[in-house]
């Protein structure tokens, strides 16, 4: 009998180059145990529900070939001593995730895994840990695998799981305005986007061929308006503070570092758009990875369930989304889940040894904030 083969979409292709090698790490808190038997029956029933996960690649990585899978082969379940964990629950699962990026995925079937860890921290009472090879998809199609699969916490028999939507931009403002308005609008719209297009290649290409940025510690860069906030914010105090603050100990005499930031400091973040176009593997790969090389950090943002869910009556009590494969010291991940912000970061310890600190950082300037939008709504 031979297999059906389906050659690997232009991205997936990308994603399987020697240049660019991802994966992902979604995470899963839990708010009890989890038992591994219902999670097994559950995955055996859904995973067919995302085609990626049963397929596998060709020996020369070019095609996907539907496989058989055995839940049983991708789900790990450690046994973990008291005294491994000790008193600090999180910082066992942080180690035992940083451990699981050294571990490459398994390529002789499908590329993905799943650890249970029956820990408790600060905010659940066990975690799932979810690797995949980006190839399989981005982190909007985790997510919808993972709507399929749960169910509301409120309402179990409810399937349909609102997550945030795309706010629609209309014009309604000039509808009811004067035709001249209305051109006038239009042709500055357009204007405006063709020179910010112009700039942005530009930019790009410089990135391409030179243009690299200053090599500190972070970089701050653009989502939305409100993360670029917090982040920028975050990453400002914790560069001060480090540059500020960071004392070195030279011949048993303390040494300050200069108490301000390099006078010139370059901080970009590129946004990556999948056009389908098909223009050669190993182009492809140079012109994604180049500019992604050459910028400092990468945001994310994810929009997750509006509602609570459970996975076979394990309510969630937090997701989250991180990634390694990079060439990034910073990567920081958004993900929005029943009324919360969940921020991760993925970091090189070499470069950044207390990412707690920018989380810190991050949570006090959203604090922040919010106060200040407070105080202006009660003028």
């Amino acid at each position: 009998m031979t297999e059906e083969e389906e050659p690997l979409s232009p991205m997936a292709r990308l994603f399987q180059s020697p240049e660019v090698d991802y994966c992902i790490v979604t995470i899963m808190g839990f708010k009890t145990k989890i038992c591994t038997d219902v999670l097994l029956d559950a995955l055996d029933h859904n995973v067919s529900k995302h085609p990626r996960f049963c397929t596998k690649l060709t020996e020369n990585g070019a095609k996907w070939i539907e496989a058989k899978i055995n839940v049983q082969d991708h789900v790990v379940v450690p046994y973990i001593y008291p005294e491994e964990i000790g008193e600090d629950g999180q910082g066992f699962v942080d180690d035992y995730i940083s451990r699981l990026t050294m571990i490459p995925l398994d390529r002789s079937r499908p590329l993905w895994d799943m650890h249970i860890l029956n820990v408790k921290t600060s905010d659940a009472e066990a975690v799932g840990v979810i690797r995949s090879h980006h190839s399989l998809g981005d982190g909007m199609s985790l997510i919808s695998l993972m709507l399929a699969c749960t169910h509301r916490t409120l309402d179990p028999q409810n399937t349909d799981i609102h997550s945030l939507k795309r706010r629609e931009t209309v014009l309604r403002g000039l509808r009811n305005q004067c035709w001249f308005l209305r051109l006038r609008f239009t042709v500055c719209s357009i204007a405006t986007l063709l020179w910010n297009t112009l700039v942005d290649m530009l930019l790009l290409l410089a990135t391409v061929l030179f243009l690299k940025d200053t090599k500190v510690a972070q970089i701050v860069g653009t989502i939305n308006d409100v993360l670029v906030g917090v982040t920028q914010a975050a990453l400002s105090s914790y560069l001060n503070r480090l540059y500020g603050n960071k004392k070195k100990e030279e011949d048993g005499a303390l040494t300050s570092y200069p108490n301000h930031l390099p006078d010139r400091l370059r901080f970009r973040v590129g946004c990556v758009v999948n056009q389908r176009s098909d223009i050669g593997l190993q182009a492809a790969a140079t012109l994604f990875n180049q500019p992604v090389k050459n910028a400092t950090t990468c945001l994310s943002n994810v929009s997750g369930p509006m509602d609570e869910i459970s996975f076979r009556g394990n309510p969630i009590a937090y997701i989250a989304l991180s990634s390694y494969g990079h060439s990034q010291a910073l990567l920081v991940h958004y993900i929005s889940y029943a009324g919360k912000m969940i921020i991760s970061l993925a970091v090189d310890p070499t470069i950044i040894p207390d990412p707690h600190k920018i989380c810190d950082d991050m949570e006090e300037s959203l604090e922040s904030m919010k106060a200040a939008l407070s105080a202006k709504e009660s003028l």
